[in-house]
């Protein structure tokens, strides 16, 4: 793309963020092919696990259908698991990127 051209709210926001980054000293590395394999790995793992506990939820549901108290308790634990879910996979990935183990369980 010409530095002429005019540029993109993405474009320009990437660019603040890249000279901040400059600023404070961190350096942009690229991936390797191992990282790149470490974290799709975590997503697919990550990915089973949640559509586990998606399958488990809807099964807990039909079971708890007619209580409203346990389907809202049964709401607030799916919502927490994913969390707790999604929070470990970000922090698998960010182990990857920070060039610790890539294991992916």
């Amino acid at each position: 793309m010409s530095d002429d051209a005019p540029k993109s709210a993405f474009e320009l926001a990437m660019e603040r963020l890249r000279r901040k980054d400059r600023e404070e000293g961190v350096e942009e590395t690229a991936l390797t092919d191992d990282q790149r394999a470490a974290i799709a790995e975590i997503r697919r793992v990550y990915e089973a696990k949640l559509a586990e506990r998606e399958i488990l939820h809807h099964s807990s549901l039909r079971k708890a259908s007619h209580d409203p108290e346990a389907l809202e308790a049964l709401e607030a634990d799916y919502r927490r698991d994913r969390e707790r879910i999604a929070s470990e996979r970000e922090r698998k990935i960010e182990g990857v990127h920070r060039g610790g183990p890539s294991s992916g369980t």
